[in-house]
C-alpha cells in the first residue's frame, strides 16, 4: 500500500498527512507506548520544498531551532553544544553528551572520510544525466547492532536532474514521526540540503520527495493530530495556506547566494561567530543574524524586555516566512509568560 500526499508545500503535508493518519493509522504497542502507524509506505512529495517554514499556532513549531540546526548540518558538525543551544532537549539523545551518533550533517560531509556533498555536485556537474548520486547516511558496519540513543531515520538521498532541467530530490526513511519529524524538522533540514545542491550545481530546486517506510505519531500526540486534521477540507489535497495567494502573507527568501564558495565561507564563520562578523552575503547579514540575535533576546529570561528586544531584532530580517515564524512563536510564549502571571497574583 502507497499513500500518496502531493503537496504545494509543508504547510499543507502537515494538515494532510494528520488527516490520513486519522482514517487510516493502525493503532500499535512500541518501546515508547501506544502508536497510530500508517499502512504501507509513505510518499510525500513537495512541490514548493522551499516554502518550508511552519506557522501553525496549534504545532507550535519552534522556528529558531529548525533554521539553526539545519544550518548546524550544512557545515556537517555533530556536537551538542550548538543545537541544545536552542533545544536543550537534544543533549538525551546525545551517547556521551558531547556529540551526536547520527548526526545527517556530519554523515554527509565527514563520517565516510569524505565530502559526499561536493563528490555528488561535482559529478552532477560533469554529467547533468547521471542517475548514481546517492548521498549515504546510514552506515551498516556502524549502526546495526549498535546500542546507542541515537541511530539515523533518514537513510539515503538521491539527486537527479530531472525532465525539467531542475534539481530533484528522494530522501527515504526507515522510521519517521509524522509530527515532529516528517512534516516538521525533516522539512526544514532536507529542503535547505536541496536548496544548496541545487544552488552549488547551478540549477533550480526541483520536486522533493520523502518515502517512509514507518510513518506514527505516538498516543501523548494524538489529540493534536486530530486538531489538525479537522483542518483539511474534501478533497484534503485542496487547501491554501499563508504561502499562497497574489498578496501572500509570507515569501521565501534564497537562502544561497553566489558564489558559491564565498556562500560556504561565510556558513563556517556564522556557525563560529554569529552576531560578532558582518556579512557579506545577504542570507547571513539579513536573515540569519537577525534570528540570531533575537533568539540570544529571548535568552535573557530576567530581562523585562526580552520579548519586545527579540522582536525588535526580527525587524531587519529580509525573509518573511521565517520573521513571521518567529514573531508568532515569541508572541505565544510572551501570552504564556502574562497568563502564568497573572494566576500567580491571582493566588
Amino acid at each position: 500500500m502507497i499513500n500518496l500526499i502531493q503537496v504545494r508545500n509543508v504547510q499543507q503535508a502537515l494538515v494532510e498527512g494528520c488527516y490520513q493518519m486519522t482514517r487510516l493509522g493502525v493503532e500499535r504497542d512500541s518501546r515508547n507506548g501506544k502508536v497510530l502507524v500508517m499502512p504501507g509506505t509513505t510518499v510525500t512529495e513537495y512541490a514548493r520544498p522551499a516554502e518550508r517554514v511552519l506557522t501553525d499556532r496549534d504545532r507550535d513549531a519552534n522556528p529558531f531551532f529548525h533554521f539553526m540546526e539545519a544550518l548546524w548540518m550544512l557545515e556537517g558538525r555533530r556536537d551538542v553544544e550548538f543545537p541544545a543551544f536552542f533545544n536543550a532537549g537534544m543533549a538525551q539523545y546525545s551517547d556521551d553528551g558531547v556529540v551526536f551518533n547520527a548526526a545527517y550533517g556530519y554523515r554527509w560531509r565527514h563520517h565516510f572520510a569524505l565530502d559526499q556533498l561536493h563528490l555528488i555536485v561535482t559529478a552532477l556537474r560533469a554529467n547533468p544525466e547521471c542517475r548514481r548520486q546517492v548521498l549515504a547516511i546510514w552506515d551498516g558496519r556502524h549502526d546495526l547492532g549498535r546500542e546507542t540513543k541515537d541511530t539515523p531515520c533518514n537513510l539515503t538521498v538521491t539527486f537527479q536532474i530531472g525532465p525539467d532541467g531542475r534539481l530533484d530530490m528522494v530522501v527515504f526513511n526507515r522510521s519517521n514521526d509524522l509530527i515532529w519529524g516528517a512534516y516538521g524538522a525533516n522539512a526544514v533540514h532536507f529542503s535547505m540540503l536541496h536548496e544548496l545542491m541545487a544552488a552549488w550545481i547551478g540549477r533550480e530546486q526541483g520536486t522533493y520527495a520523502q518515502v517512509s517506510a514507518n510513518t506514527h505519531v505516538y498516543e501523548p500526540h494524538w489529540e493534536l493530530m486530530r486538531k489538525l486534521a479537522d483542518r483539511a477540507p474534501m478533497p484534503p489535497q485542496v487547501r491554501t495556506c499563508d504561502y499562497s495567494g497574489e498578496d501572500p502573507i509570507v515569501a521565501t527568501y534564497p537562502m544561497v547566494n553566489l558564489p558559491i564558495n564565498r556562500w560556504r565561507r561565510e556558513l563556517s564563520t556564522f556557525l563560529k561567530v554569529q552576531h560578532r562578523a558582518e556579512y557579506v552575503d545577504p542570507f547571513f547579514q539579513s536573515v540569519a543574524k537577525p534570528i540570531w540575535n533575537s533568539w540570544v533576546a529571548m535568552k535573557e529570561r530576567t530581562n523585562p524586555s526580552r520579548y519586545r528586544n527579540a522582536r525588535a531584532a526580527l525587524v531587519g530580517c529580509l525573509a518573511h516566512d521565517w520573521a513571521l515564524a518567529c514573531r508568532e512563536w515569541i508572541d505565544r510564549r510572551e501570552k504564556r509568560a502574562a497568563i502564568l502571571r497573572g494566576a500567580e497574583v491571582a493566588e
